[in-house]
């Protein structure tokens, strides 16, 4: 049997992973079948390595991981992060000030670079509940410290196409600016993305774009999308995500990704 795609890259909130931040029980199947038939599987997730790590032991995963929006390459395997990108804090400050001034005051988060870095939260920031670790800072000031990935920012009154867009007028030639979830925007690196760092870890397994079948639902999968050779959105994907995918399959709580699997490996069988 030959499965069409040498590379399976899915992201990881609202695609792999159910609302309860499982993975079922047949997507699990149809991933195992695939790497079975030869193809290698990337978590390619906006979540930094310590708040993935967790996800991917659980799953058995010994391969490469994209954290961070890209920044991160991270093997599984081996617990070892092989590539990092920081963000310049002194730009971020820059671009912050600058969105500020187009916007009011913003609520702040950051993610600090490391196998080990802490989210540490700012004043008025809504935590997403789950369980997932946060550091709260009573001084601002604690978050320019130590090396970041990334800064999250939210706004009392815009949403998060509204800000995200407002901060990409303000500073897109400073920061990648993406929105990666509900309540979800992030300055990053400019030039960095999911793409960027998903090339990188298809580079160490010698495998190409040509090669790859990708998964995601929200904008920030857009640039990966556009590097691979096939972008499947999940049905309960962002509009903006839907219009560039070149298929949409079921939602993350109905095996959205098994099914495109299952039917690929069928065709493989038949050929």
């Amino acid at each position: 049997m030959s499965f069409p795609y040498k590379l399976v890259a899915t992201d990881l909130d609202g695609t792999l992973l159910r609302d309860d931040h499982t993975v079922s029980g047949p997507t699990r199947e149809a991933l195992a079948a695939v790497t079975a038939a030869g193809a290698a599987h990337i978590v390619v997730t906006g979540r930094a390595v310590p708040w993935t790590r967790h996800i991917l032991d659980d799953l058995g995963y010994q391969g490469l991981a994209v954290c961070g929006q890209g920044a991160q390459v991270y093997h599984a395997g081996e617990h070892k992060l092989l590539t990092s990108l920081t963000l310049d804090r002194q730009l971020a400050g820059l671009a912050l000030s600058k969105i500020e001034a187009e916007v009011g005051p913003l609520a702040l988060a950051a993610s600090r670079d490391g196998l080990e870095g802490e989210v540490l939260v700012g004043p008025g920031y809504r935590v997403q509940e789950g369980p997932l670790p946060a550091v709260f800072m009573k001084d601002p000031a604690e978050m320019w410290t130590a090396p970041l990935n990334k800064v999250y920012i939210q706004h009392p009154e815009l949403d998060d196409d509204a800000l995200a867009e407002a901060a990409r007028q303000a500073v897109g030639s400073l920061v990648n600016v993406v929105m990666a979830g509900p309540g979800v925007v992030e300055i990053l690196p400019l030039g960095l993305s999911k793409a960027t760092g998903l090339s990188l870890a298809a580079r160490r397994l010698g495998l190409k774009a040509s090669d790859t079948l990708a998964f995601g639902d929200m904008p920030n999968d857009i640039p990966m999308f556009g590097w691979a050779q096939h972008g499947v959105a999940m049905a309960n994907a962002h509009d903006d995500l839907k219009a560039v995918a070149h298929e949409i399959t079921a939602s993350n709580e109905h095996d959205g990704i098994a099914l495109v699997l299952e039917e690929l490996l069928r065709t493989a069988t038949r050929a």
